[in-house]
């Protein structure tokens, strides 16, 4: 399967962990369920990646591979407890779309940091990413 198969299952299990977070949040800490979701998806990529491992898999990553994982850790455990925080007092239906303006975010950044090229239909799916999350959230 190539990059956009699996970026189209991201999605779709994207749009069920809020659907499921927005459930399973009721009635308890927003950082509680944050930190059961974690510690599910620690459990749970450790053992795809010992099951699914290729020779090497395990060899030793450079300070550098640590620092900017590690970093990537943060911002993402961050995100969820923002995330979690904002669906257990707001509808789904309107805190995934302004969370989708990751997507926004990234085409910035990824061009400021990363030199990649910010292309017109990059521009504009960026801008439309922005109007739909604020459709939505207006409405």
């Amino acid at each position: 399967m190539n990059w956009i198969g699996w970026a189209l299952l991201s999605a779709v299990f994207a749009a069920a962990t809020a659907i499921l977070a927005k459930i399973g949040v009721a009635g308890i800490d927003s950082n509680f369920a944050t930190a059961i979701r974690t510690s599910v998806v620690v459990v749970f990529t450790w053992l795809i990646a010992f099951v699914a491992r290729q020779p090497g898999t395990f060899s030793s990553p450079s300070g550098k591979t640590w620092l900017f994982l590690t970093l990537s850790g943060l911002a993402t455990g961050l995100s969820w407890l923002c995330y979690f925080h904002a669906l257990q007092i707001g509808p789904a239906t309107r805190v995934a779309p302004v969370d989708k303006l990751s997507v926004p975010l990234v085409i910035l950044l990824g061009t400021l940091f990363l030199g990649e090229n910010l292309t017109w239909g990059k521009g504009i799916g960026a801008l439309l990413i922005c109007a739909g999350a604020i459709a939505v959230t207006l409405d």
